[in-house]
């Protein structure tokens, strides 16, 4: 992987993470297009841009953060603790599926582009329905932060968006346009932690064996940070005003354009 193709990727992750686009799905037809081969190196690139756009969501939401892990550690019941406990709630679908099912996930990654395609057109249908549900003010609970958690484990298959996936199940449940989007930023931050944790393991017990360059992945990193952080204040903007739908309209033409040029590939 070149320079200039990890500064692109690394764009590509960040503002598609938070956009809801799929950022899975962009990395991997960004990956097809550049023909990149090798999943192994390609699954660890996948890994630490996301890591970069973990540090973007703390970056945005840190004041945030800090509140919840001070009340938590208070370990007083208020506002912060149960928030805190249901975006923990939310992350245990992921966990599960994460830690049973890591092997299969890694194959996913693997420049399936028409079945991408596809995935991309469920999400513009997701993103669409959003378009037909009426404004509501309701708070987020076990049963909403469970559901939303196991709809963040569905995205990870590629082509399905987490925050368009997320956010849509958090409104289909009636929860209020900032605290939908809100839980759904937050709630990433356990999965993504938890999957560059373990892939850090991985990559010490096979130090040597890889023969990816730093400096692509550095490049890559930086670029997903600083779009992540420009993509994520954008979103908060676009929820509050009600117009994720129209993301849709994105989601269908790349999608059907995927699924065309998988047949040719």
């Amino acid at each position: 992987m070149s320079w200039i193709e990890a500064l692109i990727l690394g764009l590509l992750q960040g503002l598609t993470e938070f956009l809801p686009v799929s950022s899975s799905g962009h990395l991997e037809l960004g990956g097809a297009l550049f023909g990149l081969e090798d999943p192994h190196h390609f699954f660890t690139f996948n890994i630490i841009v996301h890591g970069a756009t973990f540090l973007s969501v703390v970056f945005v939401f840190w004041k945030d953060i800090i509140s919840l892990v001070v009340n938590f550690f208070r370990f007083k019941w208020n506002a912060e603790m149960k928030f805190a406990l249901l975006l923990l709630a939310s992350a245990v679908p992921t966990a599960i599926v994460g830690l049973s099912f890591e092997e299969q996930i890694e194959s996913i990654f693997e420049g399936r582009v028409t079945f991408i395609g596809f995935m991309l057109l469920i999400t513009a249908t997701l993103l669409f329905l959003t378009r037909f549900i009426p404004k509501n003010n309701k708070d987020v609970t076990l049963k909403s932060a469970i559901v939303i958690g196991i709809a963040q484990t569905i995205a990870v298959l590629p082509g399905i968006s987490r925050s368009g996936a997320t956010i849509s199940t958090a409104l289909f449940f009636g929860i209020e346009r900032s605290k939908a989007i809100k839980f759904s930023f937050l709630m990433v931050l356990i999965p993504i932690f938890g999957a560059n944790f373990l892939k850090v393991l991985r990559m010490s017990e096979e130090a040597g064996s890889s023969s990816m360059e730093v400096m692509p992945m550095i490049i890559g990193a930086i670029a997903a940070f600083i779009a992540g952080v420009v993509a994520c204040k954008w979103m908060l903007n676009i929820v509050r005003r009600g117009k994720i739908e129209y993301f849709s309209i994105y989601c269908v033409i790349v999608g059907i354009t995927a699924i065309i040029a998988g047949s040719f590939m």
